[in-house]
């Protein structure tokens, strides 16, 4: 190899890596501004929720930088087979972090309302819900980072657990707004966080889809594990 190519070798190799940094950091935001939305639900915590909030911006700068870098290396390196997936793949990774950011800072308004309201019943299952979405989203940050095709499978597959949970607590808060009318409005926000919460880890699985073919080749099979029929269930009142 000459000494000019071997130089374009390196240099492109620089900017994958440095391609990868900024959706690392992306990712560390957008878990920093999970575990805050997480905080502020389970412990009222008014802070934490502001905080949440006030990250979104530098997610949604990131989410343009790294959009203007993987259009300049499509533009002037024109890469092939794995070099042109990783590229690719940065802009739907990229677009799944934010829309995770979106949420937790979704989340994290609604408890802010939430905290008018006192609540005559447990959240450990939207308790339970939260660390598992955060761990999920921990584990697709790590193997972002680390090409990990085993952690990805890992992920993908635990959004069954996620979506179970999910189903559980719609029912039961369901069968709270059933049973007395002023929980309403209070369980219609605890609806909305934790469906936001699931969509967070939809978009974690998605990440987990995307790094796999990114890293192999080729696609996790079309049909995912899925639980959401909450929109179908059938609710009876507590006897």
């Amino acid at each position: 190899m000459s000494e000019n190519a071997d130089h374009l070798v390196k240099s492109f190799d620089t900017e994958l890596n440095h391609l990868r940094n900024m959706m690392t950091e992306m990712g560390g935001i957008v878990e920093s501004q999970v575990a805050l939305a997480a905080e502020a639900i389970m412990n009222r915590n008014a802070a934490a929720a502001t905080r949440a909030v006030e990250e979104d911006p530098k997610v949604d700068a990131l989410e343009r930088d790294i959009e203007q870098f993987v259009i300049r290396m499509l533009a002037l390196r024109q890469p092939m087979a794995g070099d042109l997936r990783q590229i690719v793949a940065a802009l739907k990774i990229t677009g799944d972090l934010e829309r995770i950011g979106d949420y937790a800072a979704n989340v994290a308004k609604r408890s802010i309302v939430l905290g008018q309201f006192n609540l005559p019943y447990s959240l450990a299952g939207l308790a339970h819900m939260a660390h598992m979405v955060q761990e999920q989203l921990k584990s697709i940050i790590d193997a972002l980072g680390e090409s990990d095709t085993d952690k990805a499978v890992e992920v993908w597959r635990s959004d069954r657990v996620v979506d179970d949970i999910y189903n559980a607590i719609f029912r039961e808060l369901i069968t709270y707004m059933m049973e007395d009318p002023r929980n309403i409005t209070p369980c219609t926000h605890l609806l909305f966080i934790a469906k936001n919460l699931e969509r967070i880890g939809d978009h974690a699985t998605n990440i987990a889809e995307t790094v796999y073919y990114a890293v192999k080749g080729e696609a996790l099979p079309d049909t995912r594990p899925k639980g959401d029929t909450s929109a179908y269930a059938v609710v009876r009142p507590r006897e």
